[in-house]
């Protein structure tokens, strides 16, 4: 789920991603072409729960992964 309109285009229109990040991206696509991904667009104010990690997301300086939904976003998680 994501609140930008533009990022859900760009999966299906690799064209709007600019050149200096489509190599990135097109990596991107070639890894969650090998899951069960789908995406969809939520406006920020109805989905708290991907709101908080990305606000999460911004505040920290490496990369993280999670096999389940963080305890901070759990409670956000179970509204949506």
């Amino acid at each position: 789920e994501c609140d930008s309109s533009l990022v859900v285009q760009a999966f299906s229109k690799h064209s709007l991603v600019p050149w200096s990040l489509r190599n990135g991206w097109l990596n991107c696509l070639n890894l969650v072409s090998k899951m069960n991904f789908r995406v969809f667009h939520i406006c920020r104010e109805g989905n708290s729960c991907v709101n908080k990690l990305a606000n999460h997301g911004f505040s920290v300086p490496s990369f993280t992964w999670w096999e389940s939904v963080p305890n901070s976003c759990k409670a956000y998680y179970k509204k949506n």
